[in-house]
């Protein structure tokens, strides 16, 4: 059974990003906002993003709202931040496989990857 997970680890604290809200987007046919979640304490959801049948072969979109979690852990922006709300895009070719994007995060650069 297919499955779509994240996780978001805080670079500049070396500490997992909790309560960071996460959006995610099915694109395909227009823009469809799927569901919102919030990190837990260990930086991930509770559970998958989507899984089963609600996984389908197409285009994503997760959005992190790392602006809002910065400021909330004390980070001190200027106005606008550098980076706020974090898009990235992804496609989903096999809606049986696992895919899992991660986020590492600091104030001034993120990166991801298609981990396991």
């Amino acid at each position: 059974m297919g499955r779509l997970t994240t996780h978001v680890l805080d670079t500049a604290s070396g500490k997992p990003a909790a309560n960071l809200k996460i959006d995610l987007y099915l694109l395909d046919g227009g823009v469809v906002h799927l569901r919102t979640i919030h990190t837990n304490a260990d930086g991930r959801a509770d559970g998958p993003m989507l899984e089963g049948t609600a996984l389908m072969r197409g285009h994503y979109e997760l959005r992190f709202h790392a602006g809002d979690y910065l400021r909330a852990m004390g980070a001190n922006l200027p106005e606008p931040a550098f980076l706020d709300v974090i898009p990235i895009r992804f496609g989903i070719a096999d809606p049986d496989g696992h895919y899992h994007v991660p986020l590492l995060l600091s104030p001034y650069g993120y990166s991801t990857y298609r981990g396991s």
